[in-house]
């Protein structure tokens, strides 16, 4: 895989060194609790790690406090609420699912910690938030743990596991279908530059490999603008790509970014229209001074329809996220949390049918889930462990009227740039 997938070397070297000393301390507890692994219990149910006669317990290592603390907890009450739901209609294989919950705050040392304290208890891992995270540990999925992981990332450097299952679009396609939609529907035209706004590593670094894709096919040029993610003010970038005379922009950043660049973008009179990926937006920015300039000229790239589309699937999840937690924002969270858990549970239910709740068990289960739709307009495909769920792209905008804070502008659609795209290549 091309090192433009890969974390920053920096990153890396650090979370590989913390992943090696993390993993040494716990191997002995690692391998006593994989004793039970393929026994079968009354029922002939094979079960090992994180499974016993009651319960499945599932890891959770979520950013409640850091860059995407907003996202991390709707994404992690999404799923306490599928857990309450499930185990209040009898659980799965007759068990009730329990969630192990940790906050990492979008710290390396915490994020690696946590996958090393929860990892010999669980059956596998129904939320992970930060894709250098969940790169720095691949190699031990793969190799040592084999458990499933389905992370709240969507970078292609995650693909070709049997057990890492990313949802929805990668960030390269994801990006290649963002430019397709300046090009149809905002007047982009060949010969145009386009200015893209990313984080350093895995994330924005692999939708920027997308944005180039796109910009090859369509004739268009790239002006980059590489930030971290503790960088807040995007005062320097909006003035860079007004002077480079851009007529749109691409931000794989967080919320705070788009929300300053936006809002920056506006006072300058940079008229280009902005699209971000899907975890560069928050409804609570609505509430803020950025709020008018985001629902003007501000667009997002999202795996499935937003919360508040009007379905009775949806409806009946905000109803019920209304009433499980009724002084929390609802947003694309939501959705992306239900779904995860939702999918997971599928795993497992057909798992239970093959009577083989290990972790090889399970993660054979979800290969056979070929067309699963979680009522938000995208089906997923989980048969090749190599691509994503699907490659579909809706597009959003920011609209303090809707349920959630965003309406759809474009159904689900995969560009012709996306189709002939190889991902990961």
């Amino acid at each position: 895989m091309t090192t433009r997938h890969q974390v920053t070397r920096t990153t890396a070297a650090a979370l590989a060194a913390l992943l090696a000393l993390t993993a040494a301390g716990c191997s002995s507890k690692a391998k006593d609790s994989g004793k039970s692994e393929g026994k079968p219990d009354a029922g002939g149910v094979k079960t090992g790690q994180g499974v016993t006669d009651k319960t499945i317990k599932l890891g959770v290592l979520t950013d409640m406090t850091g860059v995407y603390a907003s996202l991390g907890k709707s994404v992690t009450q999404a799923q306490q609420l599928y857990v309450k739901q499930t185990n209040a209609d009898g659980g799965i294989c007759g068990r009730k699912i329990e969630l192990m919950v940790r906050d990492h705050g979008y710290d390396p040392q915490k994020a690696v910690s946590g996958y090393t304290e929860l990892s010999p208890q669980v059956l596998g891992f129904a939320q992970f938030i930060g894709s250098p995270f969940v790169a720095a540990v691949k190699q031990r999925v793969d190799g040592q743990d084999k458990g499933l992981v389905i992370p709240q990332a969507w970078s292609a450097s995650l693909l070709g596991s049997p057990y890492i299952r990313v949802i929805g679009n990668t960030y390269d396609v994801e990006t290649i279908n963002a430019v397709d939609f300046l090009l149809k529907d905002k007047g982009l035209k060949k010969g145009d530059k386009i200015g893209h706004v990313y984080f350093e590593g895995d994330y924005g670094e692999n939708a920027l490999a997308g944005a180039k894709y796109a910009a090859e096919k369509a004739g268009l040029t790239v002006v980059e603008q590489k930030i971290k993610p503790t960088d807040n003010d995007m005062t320097a970038q909006v003035a860079a790509l007004k002077k480079a005379g851009v007529k749109g922009v691409v931000i794989s950043a967080g919320p705070r970014q788009a929300a300053s660049f936006v809002g920056v973008a506006a006072a300058v009179k940079l008229q280009a229209p902005v699209i971000g990926n899907n975890s560069a937006f928050s409804p609570q920015l609505l509430a803020t001074q950025a709020g008018p300039a985001l629902t003007k000229n501000y667009y997002v790239a999202s795996p499935t329809q937003p919360i508040g589309t009007d379905s009775a699937d949806a409806k009946k999840l905000v109803a019920a996220y209304k009433a499980a937690y009724p002084s929390a924002a609802l947003d694309n969270g939501v959705v992306a949390g239900w779904t995860a858990a939702s999918v997971f549970g599928e795993a497992l239910k057909k798992a239970c049918t093959s009577k083989d709740l290990t972790r090889e068990g399970v993660g054979k289960a979800l290969l056979t889930i070929n067309a699963y739709d979680s009522g938000f307009g995208t089906t997923h495909d989980f048969t090749d462990p190599k691509a994503p769920s699907s490659r579909e792209t809706v597009i959003l905008r920011p609209d303090k009227n809707a349920t959630g804070g965003m309406k759809v502008v474009r159904e689900a659609k995969m560009s012709q740039a996306a189709e002939s795209f190889t991902v990961g290549g």
